[in-house]
C-alpha cells in the first residue's frame, strides 16, 4: 500500500475545544489531513494538559506536555490566545476568512457572548461550517446545563441500565459518549463539507452527548414506547437481560469469557457443551424461557467452563461450533494482543520529553491512505509565530508586542 494525498488536505479547521469530545472530532480531521489550528485559551491552554502522565524530568514538571493531551490533540498546531482581551478576539476574527471549519465545545451561549457565535462568524465567512458540541444541545430545557460524559449517560437512560439488579446503577469507567460524540461530529463535518462542495453553502451543526448516548439504545426505545409501564429495562449485572445466554461467564478465579448466543445459535451452544438434554429442558426451550431462567443457565455454563484445563481450551470448544465468544481481557492484555498491534489499534508514539508510549489508533482503515507514523503533539502556543506570520501577515515586532501584552502565550518551560 502506498501513501496517497491526505483526504482532507487543503481544509483548515479552527479547534476551540478541550478535554475529549471536541478534541476527538478535530483530531480525526487532523489525522486525515486537515490543518487544525487548536486555539488554546491563555494562560493555561486546554485543561487536558494537566491530566495524564507528564515528563519525569523535574526540570520539566511545569511543562504543558502530557500523555492525555498528546492522545487527544496530536497532529494539531497550538495557537494560545487570550480572547478575553479585545485584541485577542480580533486576532481570531481575522483568521475566520481563512478557515473552513470551526469546532467548539463550550456551554451553549459562551461563544455568542464572546462574539464568536455562528451568526457572528458567518457574516465574515458565509461558507463556514461550524460544529458546536455540548451536553444536551443548543436548544431545549436542558441546553443551559454544563456537563460531562457521565451526565449525558444519566440523562439518556444509559446509566440506569448498568449494574447489578439488587444494587444501584454503576458508574461508567470510560467516556464512551465523549468519544462517540466526537466521531459523530467528525462525520457530520465531513458531510457538511461535501454539501458545501456541491452547493457552496456553509452551515451550522450541533452534536450533543445526550443525543449520541440516546441513539445507542438498540432495542428498548420502541419497547418502552409501545408497552409503557408494562416494560422497564432492568439491571442484570453480568448477564444480558434478554437471556440468550448472553453475558460474562466465569471460567475460574478472575478469568472470564464473554459469550453471546442468538436464538438460532442455541443448538450450537448445546452441541459445544455436549449437553443435548438442555434442548429438551423446558427451562431453556426457547428464548423467553432462557431469559426467565438466566441465572440457572449461567450456573450450568460456568460449571462446564470450569472443567477445562485453561480458558483458551474452553474458548476453543465454543469456537469449534462457531459460538460467538471472547476472553475478557484486561487493558494490559488487550494492548499486548497481536491483533490489536498488527492493525494499529494500539499505536506506539514518541514524545521527545515524555518518551515512548501507546495511544489508541484511528479506528477506521482506508485503502487509499495510511496514517502517519511520526505524529507529535504541540507545546502550548507552539505555532503562534508561524500562524500569525503566514495567515495574518504579522511581522516579528507585532508578534513580540502581542507576547509582551500577554495577548498570546507559549509554554513557560524552555523545551528547545
Amino acid at each position: 500500500m502506498t501513501d496517497r494525498l491526505p483526504m482532507l488536505k487543503g481544509y483548515r479547521v479552527l479547534d476551540i475545544t478541550q478535554f475529549v469530545a471536541g478534541p476527538t472530532c478535530t483530531r480525526i480531521l487532523a489525522e486525515l489531513g486537515a490543518e487544525v489550528i487548536k486555539l488554546e485559551l491563555a494562560p493555561f491552554g486546554d485543561r487536558g494538559r494537566m491530566a495524564g502522565d507528564k515528563p519525569r524530568d523535574p526540570a520539566l514538571k511545569r511543562s504543558s506536555r502530557s500523555t492525555y493531551y498528546f492522545q487527544h490533540n496530536h497532529s494539531k498546531k497550538s495557537l494560545a490566545v487570550d480572547i478575553k482581551q479585545p485584541r485577542g478576539r480580533d486576532l481570531i476574527l481575522s483568521l475566520i476568512p481563512k478557515i473552513d471549519v470551526v469546532v467548539e465545545n463550550f456551554a451553549p451561549g459562551v461563544m455568542a457572548r464572546a462574539g464568536l457565535g455562528y451568526e457572528d462568524l458567518r457574516r465574515i465567512n458565509p461558507k463556514l461550517v461550524m460544529c458546536s458540541i455540548s451536553l444536551a444541545g443548543q436548544t431545549g430545557p436542558l441546553s443551559h446545563k454544563p456537563g460531562f460524559d457521565y451526565m449525558g449517560a444519566a440523562y439518556a437512560g444509559i446509566t440506569a441500565a448498568i449494574g447489578e439488579g439488587d444494587r444501584g446503577p454503576a458508574q461508567l469507567p470510560i467516556a464512551i459518549g465523549d468519544s462517540s460524540t466526537g466521531v459523530t461530529a467528525a462525520m457530520s463535518v465531513g458531510f457538511a463539507l461535501l454539501h458545501r462542495e456541491r452547493t457552496g453553502e456553509g452551515q451550522y451543526i450541533e452534536c450533543s452527548l445526550v443525543d449520541t448516548y440516546f441513539a445507542m439504545h438498540e432495542v428498548n426505545v420502541p419497547k418502552t414506547s409501545l408497552r409503557g409501564d408494562k416494560f422497564a429495562p432492568k439491571r442484570a449485572g453480568s448477564l444480558h437481560p434478554d437471556g440468550g445466554p448472553t453475558g460474562v461467564f466465569r471460567y475460574k478465579g478472575d478469568e472470564f469469557i464473554s459469550i453471546m448466543v442468538m436464538p438460532h445459535q442455541w443448538p450450537q451452544m448445546v452441541k459445544a457443551m455436549n449437553r443435548p438434554e438442555l434442548e429438551k429442558d423446558p427451562r431453556f426451550a426457547d428464548g423467553r424461557a432462557r431469559r426467565d431462567n438466566n441465572e440457572a443457565l449461567k450456573d450450568i455454563i460456568e460449571a462446564w467452563l470450569g472443567g477445562f484445563a485453561s480458558r483458551d481450551a474452553a474458548i476453543a470448544a465454543l469456537e469449534s461450533e462457531r459460538v460467538p465468544c471472547a476472553p475478557v481481557l484486561s487493558l494490559a492484555e488487550a494492548m499486548a494482543h497481536p491483533h490489536l498491534r498488527e492493525r494499529g489499534t494500539v499505536r506506539r508514539v514518541k514524545d521527545d520529553k515524555i518518551g515512548a508510549f501507546d495511544i489508541p489508533g484511528l479506528p477506521a482503515k482506508f485503502s487509499q491512505w495510511t496514517p502517519a507514523t511520526d505524529i507529535t503533539a504541540d507545546r502550548l502556543g507552539g505555532h503562534n509565530e508561524q500562524l500569525l506570520r503566514d495567515l495574518l501577515g504579522l511581522d516579528e515586532a507585532a508578534i513580540g508586542q502581542l507576547y509582551a501584552d500577554k495577548i498570546i502565550v507559549r509554554d513557560a518551560v524552555a523545551e528547545d
